[in-house]
């Protein structure tokens, strides 16, 4: 039975991901971003609360996880994509970019290392930039679906700076395809259990795929690297931005 960490597991991918492996056994402790959405869940799931959004939540968040750790797996699920203009954080950050890319970066900082750390991208990373002089579009003309676009190709670049800087963790990252939920629309072609599949493999399986570092996958298949995502000196220069918006320390 391995322990995992799902954040954004109240709905859609993240619920998904988190119903299948504790049907299969495992634990899983769940995350919800209010104690409202919390209450929402099975009475026995072992739940971390808080906002991503926030870096005081975020650090919280961190801090009860350990509580439950230590963990064989966290999944990098959370995410948002919000139309509309540029919307500051209470710690004055974008807030796509703070949620999508910094949270996750905060995570796993502070978050005693587990075996496997998996990172949910997506295929509009196709579209993305990594900016490092302009990661929040603060000069860049405003475009939510840029904006996402760039978070994810960050994603992607976190999970192979992860897996470079740290050999004994294996760091993958999924794209789960145009999926059925809040978030992708009732129009979309991949149903949930799809989506969720590769990241509950990725979390526990012995299969030798799902236990290379530095993978990229999609439906259980590899996807071939994304160039704006592989230059050594992007990743440590998100790594690096990361760490100084945030004040948390890369671990080592």
């Amino acid at each position: 039975m391995a322990t995992v960490l799902v954040t954004g597991s109240t709905t859609g991918l993240g619920a998904e991901a988190a119903r299948l492996l504790a049907g299969r056994g495992h634990r899983v402790v769940w995350h919800a971003r209010t104690a409202q959405r919390a209450a929402e869940l099975p009475g026995s799931a072992e739940t971390v609360v808080g906002d991503l959004a926030s870096l005081a939540q975020t650090r919280d968040v961190a801090a009860q996880a350990d509580k439950y750790g230590p963990f064989d797996a966290v999944i990098h699920n959370a995410g948002i994509s919000e139309p509309g203009g540029r919307v500051l954080t209470e710690d004055g950050l974008e807030q796509t970019f703070q949620v999508n890319v910094l949270a996750p970066y905060v995570l796993t900082a502070l978050i005693p290392l587990p075996r496997r750390l998996i990172y949910l991208t997506s295929g509009m990373a196709d579209g993305g930039t990594i900016a490092l002089d302009d990661l929040q579009r603060e000069r860049r003309r405003w475009n939510a679906t840029a904006a996402y676009c760039d978070s994810k190709l960050a994603d992607l670049a976190l999970a192979y700076a992860v897996a470079r800087r740290l050999p004994r963790v294996v760091s993958t990252a999924v794209c789960p395809g145009w999926v059925r939920t809040r978030m992708g629309g009732s129009g979309a072609p991949t149903d949930v259990r799809t989506g969720a599949e590769t990241q509950a493999w990725l979390a526990v399986s012995d299969d030798e795929r799902a236990l290379r570092t530095g993978g990229y996958w999609r439906h259980m298949r590899p996807l071939p690297a994304l160039p704006g995502a592989t230059d050594q000196r992007v990743q440590d220069g998100l790594i690096a931005a990361c760490a100084e918006l945030s004040g948390v320390p890369f671990p080592l």
